[in-house]
């Protein structure tokens, strides 16, 4: 199965990141995302050079266009905890030092929660530690603050939380950050892609600008409109349903915009992950 586009899903590397690409190209796709480490541990594995180099040549030979890096879920660079927000800074520096050694596109990552209620101040802390990080870098990849369900204390649920981010990070290291779209966290924030489609872009662009979305993250929600409840469903079967989806694969604005499948795996995940692209790909021109 060959079929070059612009989707993909987030794959495993069990076994080693060499086994990514492979994994994609099963499903058909030359878009992928991974996790560079256990996204629940601290430990920072080391990335061996014949790892590198098999990871680079098996993208190479697979025909990959496009690849991310999504971080741990322990980072939290909102953290007003300076210890905490420390060793978050610490290791999304080496989520993005990894993800420039095997040439990837991006890093996503999720804003983090100001658990002192002070929103402002974990939006400014945010954007510190991104800048770090891309300042220690500065040859590697871009990296994607991730929209998210905006639930309790949790930062980057709106738009205007992302720009504000985005505008405190100093130039030049602001020329590479951008936005991963996730349509499940979208919907389930109040946006609302299935009543108000053109809307939202209209909204994108008069805060960070529509143009700086470099990523989807295509899920359908299990949970209601507005319910800030983050909780994914295959395409067209859950609150979402198709309409978005179809409207999405045949927007101009986004059609070159990487999209990539975080929707649930069950026992099977690669017959999963064909399903919901098969899904996909049959929406085009309809």
């Amino acid at each position: 199965m060959s079929i070059v586009d612009e989707l993909g899903a987030h794959v495993s590397v069990a076994g080693g990141v060499d086994h990514a690409p492979g994994r994609a190209a099963e499903i058909g796709a030359v878009v992928l995302q991974i996790f560079t480490r256990q996204p629940n541990r601290w430990a920072d594995p080391v990335l061996r050079e014949d790892a590198v180099a098999g990871y680079r040549e098996e993208a190479a030979r697979r025909g990959v266009t496009w690849a991310a890096a999504h971080d741990s879920y322990l980072i939290n660079l909102s953290s007003p905890q300076p210890a905490l927000w420390r060793r978050s800074a610490d290791t999304f520096r080496r989520e993005v030092e990894r993800a420039a050694l095997l040439g990837l596109d991006a890093v996503v990552t999720h804003p983090g929660n100001a658990t002192d209620g002070d929103r402002e101040g974990g939006i400014e802390r945010n954007a510190a530690g991104v800048a770090e990080a891309l300042e220690a870098v500065p040859e590697g990849p871009r990296v994607l603050l991730e929209l998210t369900a905006g639930a309790g204390t949790s930062v980057g649920g709106t738009f205007e939380e992302l720009a504000r981010i985005m505008r405190l990070v100093p130039v030049p290291h602001r020329e590479r950050v951008g936005v991963c779209f996730d349509t499940c966290h979208a919907w389930v924030a109040g946006l609302d892609l299935l009543g108000d489609f053109e809307g939202v872009w209209m909204r994108a662009d008069d805060t960070f600008g529509a143009h700086r979305i470099e990523l989807f993250h295509l899920n359908d929600a299990r949970t209601p409109f507005g319910s800030r409840l983050d909780r994914h469903e295959h395409i067209g079967k859950g609150t979402l349903g198709i309409e978005p989806f179809r409207r999405l694969m045949n927007s101009e604005r986004f059609r070159a915009v990487p999209k990539v499948l975080e929707t649930p795996k069950g026992d099977d995940g690669v017959s999963a992950d064909r399903e919901n692209l098969a899904v996909l790909r049959g929406l085009r021109g309809f």
